[in-house]
């Protein structure tokens, strides 16, 4: 059986860490998470993840090219582009639900956090 430390070393023994260096950047996951609630423009997404143009052409680019995403011209004036999910970026729902009640469960919110610190702090 692989440890850690075996599969640091040769990260192809390890599918977890094949999987995140497909999606694990910042940007593609802000991007697919975003695309789970539907088809949205450019601008639409630019808004919604925060990310600028470049960055965000980048990673809609780099996304298509992999399979997660599927890209959508209208020609008709004025001209649309529209960002969805595959069914190969919709598999990936489940395991940001799976994370998100993870994060739910684990993970404290930062107000109540700094909270817990003040406290600790001052007594």
């Amino acid at each position: 059986m692989a440890t850690h430390a075996d599969e640091a070393a040769n990260p192809e023994a390890c599918p977890v860490v094949d999987s995140l260096e497909q999606i694990g950047s910042q940007w593609r996951l802000v991007v697919l998470y975003d695309l789970q609630e539907g088809e949205k423009r450019f601008n639409e997404l630019k808004r919604s993840t925060g990310a600028s143009s470049r960055t965000l052409s980048r990673v809609l680019d780099d996304l298509g090219g992999m399979g997660f995403v599927d890209r959508r011209m209208e020609e008709a004036a004025p001209v649309a582009t529209y960002y969805s999910l595959t069914a190969k970026g919709e598999s990936l729902c489940p395991v940001f639900d799976a994370i998100e009640t993870w994060a739910d469960d684990w993970l404290e919110p930062e107000t109540e956090a700094a909270a817990d610190v003040e406290t600790v702090v001052t007594e």
